[in-house]
């Protein structure tokens, strides 16, 4: 929005695309990235930057909250100046950008915590969506309560390189029953978990694209310097999409969305470096599905943090992911997948929700309330330092073999183990009474065989008859078990795991390790 007094032309010219806004006696019209907006959140407690363009060597100042920061446009005429950190304030205040005796201001901009939020379309599926099938969604998406909550879409087609956004296309919108019914529920109720604990402002920038695989929202220069990477780049470069197919650890290319960096180039680059907080990802379906080779999925998640991590000039920035659901008992590229999920905790200052439990028949599950809630508990945990806080629930540590038994040590006890079921919404309720379901061991010959597995003290016990000589563990590994039960006192969920990744099937039931080529 421009100041007031401004002749009428100039009020035309700002709602142009960013291309087109306020001439600064020159050449080249001044402009702010378009990720700033009415209504924009920034972040708090760092320093903040803020771009655009205008005429080489032009002088270009900043205003916002008592600050006023100058900077010069450079020779190809682009600038940046950085704001100070500042505290979190619901109080929308004006920032007002200016060259030479031209300006114009953005309207009702707060100060507090910035998301990044992205995947595939169970990030992009919507409150309205998931109101059609859970009464409690619908409740939520007609709250009249002000939680502070903005939200910023980004959504223009893939590109082949790296683009700006049209200003008329990206709008921050202030939080209301009128305006949420088309959020990312998991965002949206990822967000107010935050707003609500935090008591600050909460911005999501969401760029999720449904029906797309992890390898469009890689910067393509990540898949250069990784030998396993690169073969998958290089096949797609010389559109060879049916060896691309068979390749181990392969993908599915369906259209040029698919194709490395495309995506991240259109919805992810053109918002570096925006000031953030974090980054929360669902995705993985893409990666799994019939025909879909899930194998190496934690070498492109490493890509993916590591690529985000440097267009946002953050090396340390937290990335916190969705494990993939239940989902049908055939899935077993989802099996697979849940595991490379698992691995890629490997990659430090990150954290994973685990859904396993939350069955749904339905690849979108309607539940994205207890999804978007166990994701906020890693930054509440993290980085926010909340007591009491436990972020996530067991997570595969170790497995020590004894003769015929094997215990089963975890991390994240979060108050000790239990067993327990989740009915809906509610918290999971203990029934101790209740067998552990779903541990299988296996011998040299990686044939599963189920289980009896009970809790002593901080670590499960698992034995079976047909298993003299067990050299393997795993829990929780079919498309979609019914009831996995082990859970921490916190009530979150123990994730899937494996201890021996080559034993683990990803496309064929009943072959063998030989016959599948699963090594990792």
């Amino acid at each position: 929005m421009l100041a007031s007094g401004l002749p009428r032309i100039l009020v035309l010219l700002s709602i142009l695309p960013i291309v087109s806004s306020l001439n600064c006696r020159g050449e080249k019209a001044l402009s702010v990235a378009a990720i700033f907006g009415d209504h924009a959140v920034l972040q708090r407690g760092v320093q903040v930057p803020i771009w655009g363009t205008a005429d080489a060597d032009r002088q270009i100042e900043i205003e916002f909250a008592g600050q006023r920061q100058r900077t010069v446009a450079n020779k190809g005429g682009h600038w940046m100046a950085w704001l100070e950190a500042m505290e979190a304030s619901n109080t929308g205040r004006d920032l007002t950008v200016r060259c030479a005796d031209q300006s114009f201001t953005l309207r009702n901009v707060v100060v507090g915590e910035v998301w990044l939020a992205s995947g595939q379309s169970n990030m992009q599926f919507s409150l309205r969506a998931c109101a059609r099938r859970l009464k409690d969604v619908q409740v939520a998406m007609e709250e009249q309560t002000n939680h502070h909550i903005r939200l910023l879409r980004i959504g223009p087609p893939d590109s082949d390189r790296v683009k700006e956004l049209d200003r008329m296309d990206v709008r921050w919108q202030v939080d209301s029953p009128a305006t949420r019914s088309n959020y990312s529920a998991v965002a949206f109720f990822f967000a107010r978990k935050l707003a609500r604990d935090l008591e600050v402002p909460i911005g999501v920038i969401e760029s999720s694209w449904g029906g797309k695989p992890i390898e469009g929202f890689i910067p393509e220069e990540e898949f250069t310097g990784n030998v396993t990477l690169k073969a998958i780049a290089d096949l797609a470069r010389e559109n060879k999409l049916e060896k691309l197919k068979e390749l181990k650890g392969g993908v599915i290319i369906r259209n040029t969305a698919g194709r490395p960096g495309r995506i991240f180039n259109s919805r992810i680059a053109p918002v570096a470096p925006y000031a953030v907080a974090g980054a929360i990802w669902y995705q993985g379906e893409s990666n799994a599905g019939k025909g879909e080779d899930p194998r190496n999925y934690r070498i492109k998640m490493k890509a993916l943090i590591t690529g985000w991590r440097k267009a946002f000039k953050q090396p340390r920035m937290p990335f916190y992911f969705v494990q993939l659901p239940s989902f049908r008992d055939e899935s077993f590229g989802w099996i697979r997948l849940r595991e490379e999920q698992r691995l890629s905790l490997a990659v430090p200052h990150t954290g994973m929700a685990v859904t396993i439990d939350l069955r749904d028949t339905d690849i979108h599950p309607a539940n994205k309330i207890d999804v978007g809630e166990r994701l906020a508990r890693w930054p509440l945990a993290r980085q926010y330092g909340k007591d009491g806080v436990v972020p996530g629930g067991p997570l595969f540590k170790s497995a020590r073999i004894a003769g015929t038994t094997v215990r089963v040590s975890f991390d994240q006890l979060g108050g000790g183990l239990m067993i327990a079921r989740k009915e809906g919404l509610a918290p999971p309720g203990e029934t101790p009474a209740t067998d552990l379901e779903h541990f299988e061991i296996a011998g040299a010959d990686g044939i599963w065989h189920p289980a009896n597995a009970e809790i002593e003290s901080e670590e499960v016990v698992i034995r079976a008859n047909a298993v003299p000589a067990p050299v393997a563990v795993r829990y929780a590994c079919r498309g979609a078990p019914g009831n996995p039960n082990l859970y921490n006192r916190a009530g979150l969920p123990a994730s899937p795991f494996c201890s021996r990744l080559e034993f683990l099937p990803w496309a064929l039931p009943g072959a063998t390790p030989t016959q599948e080529n699963t090594s990792p």
